[in-house]
């Protein structure tokens, strides 16, 4: 029986995201689209100016608002004579209890002004549906159902709130909203989720850290884990049975460590370490994800986004040539449009690139190599 874990929602626990973020590609970015020439109608078009601001809006209002607090209820139980409380939260389809405490005066005012915020934030979710409806018709990315789904459960757990970062294909398709456009290639396309971490964050109730592996586990949507190469050591993946959809957890590989998983207490699970995945940590997004009232997740910066996955591109070994051919479209994609609206983040991640490592600093050049003329001819000698 898990403790506490109420502390991540309504009352007990309320985690602001910083405005700076909110901000950065919501009101500035739509200023600089007014009069915006189109873009190059193979790779990507813009969305509408409306289809723009309504994700501006969404965003907005999940930031501002209670986590989602769908599935959650209050009931209580007698154990040697004494009345506790406990919180059940319905993940897919099974329900887990976490105990409140012994009855007090104290905690039924909490529990009591946890469901009045729950019954006002009603018109709320309405509202964000309605958004959610009218993002999807105006041709905004959202994510198919199991996707959505995970992406969902990890909000309510916690994950985001504790600092995971949506990171890979998902992010890429993340950016088209937050951009204000709609990719035309298939570069989209992907069959796995990269949720990355770094190895240690503050988190205001360490007891309570959401367990990425049980939320995932008990969801009811057949997860398992995947063995890793080392029948020893723990996955750090987790497959849905009969689908090629999975998740994999990530952190950044630091020093002469051997690779093995690494231990995210405040995930309560095992990551795997990646070369060079602090350069991604290192600057995040809040961002909103149009599926039933939407989510509110971080991402990378899409610059640094950008200039990672041409390291990524360089790493990867003769086998996997597909994918390094994707990681350099998807880079040259967001930097073709970064340079036509937004130029100054660029150079921005191009200076953070310079204080990387030189192994790191290497591949980025040989990455550029591989792009478009013009992209690589706009980027000139930065690094």
């Amino acid at each position: 029986m898990a403790h506490a874990q109420l502390q991540l929602y309504g009352v007990f626990r309320v985690l602001p995201y910083k405005s700076q973020q909110l901000r950065t590609y919501t009101e500035l970015i739509n200023i600089l689209r007014i009069n915006q020439s189109p873009l190059d109608s193979k790779t990507m078009t813009r969305l509408s100016q409306t289809t723009q601001t309504l994700y501006a809006e969404l965003l907005h209002q999940l930031a501002v608002t209670l986590p989602n607090l769908r599935g959650i209820s209050f009931c209580t139980k007698t154990v040697s004579g004494n009345r506790y409380w406990y919180m059940e939260i319905v993940v897919g389809s099974t329900k887990r209890q976490f105990s409140l405490g012994r009855d007090k005066k104290e905690l039924r005012d909490l529990i009591e002004r946890q469901k009045s915020l729950s019954e006002d934030a009603k018109p709320d979710i309405r509202q964000r549906e309605k958004l959610v409806a009218m993002l999807i018709s105006g041709d905004a990315w959202s994510p198919g159902a199991p996707d959505g789904r995970v992406l969902e459960m990890l909000s309510q757990a916690g994950v985001f709130l504790s600092g995971g970062v949506v990171v890979g294909s998902h992010a890429f398709n993340i950016y088209s909203n937050m951009l204000g456009i709609h990719w035309n290639t298939a570069s989209t396309q992907t069959r796995d989720m990269d949720l990355a971490s770094p190895r240690q964050i503050e988190v205001a109730m360490r007891r309570d850290a959401p367990d990425v592996k049980a939320v995932l586990m008990e969801s009811g949507m057949s997860f398992f884990e995947v063995p890793a190469l080392d029948r020893k050591s723990p996955s750090t993946s987790f497959k849905i049975r009969g689908q090629e959809f999975h998740v994999d957890l990530l952190t950044p590989h630091k020093g002469q460590t051997s690779g093995e998983p690494t231990f995210l207490p405040h995930f309560n699970t095992y990551a795997y370490p990646v070369h060079f995945l602090e350069f991604l940590l290192a600057d995040t997004q809040a961002a909103a994800v149009p599926f039933r009232s939407g989510i509110l997740v971080n991402v990378p910066h899409p610059a640094r986004f950008a200039l990672h996955k041409l390291v990524v591109s360089q790493r990867r070994p003769a086998a996997q040539q597909t994918k390094a051919n994707k990681d350099v479209q998807q880079s040259s994609e967001l930097l073709a449009l970064l340079l036509e609206d937004r130029p100054g983040d660029v150079w921005l991640a191009l200076d953070a690139a310079q204080a990387m490592p030189e192994k790191f600093r290497l591949q980025l050049k040989a990455g550029i190599e591989n792009l478009p003329d013009d992209i690589r001819m706009s980027l000139g000698d930065s690094v």
